[in-house]
C-alpha cells in the first residue's frame, strides 16, 4: 500500500509510506530502491499493529523504482503500486510522487477532456540488476 503526503512548506517534497500488510511472516523486511540506490540494508520497514511500513521524504515530480527484500533472500513486488516493469521475468514497482489531484491542476468542466499529466518512466533494469521475484 502506498501513502502519498504533501510536505507542509515544502512543495518539493513530499511523504510517502510503503506499508505491506502484518500477515507477511518475516524477520525482516527491507526497502530497496531507486532512492536509496538499491541499498538492501539502508531502509528497512518497521512491524506495528497491522502492517510492516516506512515513511520517506521523496522529491516531487519524480518516478521511482523500488521493490522489497524479505528476510535477506526473497524479492517481492508491491501490489498496490502507479505501475510496474517487467524486464527477463522480474517486475520491479513503480511509484510516482504526485498527489492526484497535482495531476489535473485545473478543475475540469463536464465537456472537458482529461488528460493526464506526462509521466518520465525511468529505463527499464538489466536482467541481472536483481534476482527472481515472487509475489505474495
Amino acid at each position: 500500500m502506498l501513502v502519498k503526503e504533501s510536505v507542509a512548506g515544502d512543495g518539493y517534497k513530499m511523504h510517502v509510506t510503503f506499508a505491506l500488510p502484518a500477515s507477511i511472516w518475516a524477520d525482516t523486511i527491507y526497502l530497496v530502491g531507486d532512492f536509496n540506490n538499491w541499498n538492501t540494508k539502508e531502509t528497512p520497514l518497521q512491524l506495528d499493529g497491522d502492517n510492516w511500513s516506512v515513511t520517506l521524504k521523496l522529491d516531487t515530480n519524480q518516478v521511482y523504482q523500488y521493490r522489497y527484500l524479505v528476510n535477506d533472500t526473497e524479492w517481492m513486488s508491491d501490489w498496490n503500486v502507479d505501475g510496474s516493469v517487467e524486464q527477463a521475468g522480474i517486475t520491479t514497482s513503480i511509484v510516482v510522487t504526485q498527489l492526484p489531484a497535482e495531476r489535473y491542476p485545473v478543475q475540469p468542466r463536464d465537456t472537458d477532456v482529461i488528460e493526464p499529466a506526462p509521466l518520465r518512466l525511468p529505463s527499464p533494469l538489466s536482467p541481472t540488476a536483481l534476482p527472481q521475484t515472487r509475489t505474495w
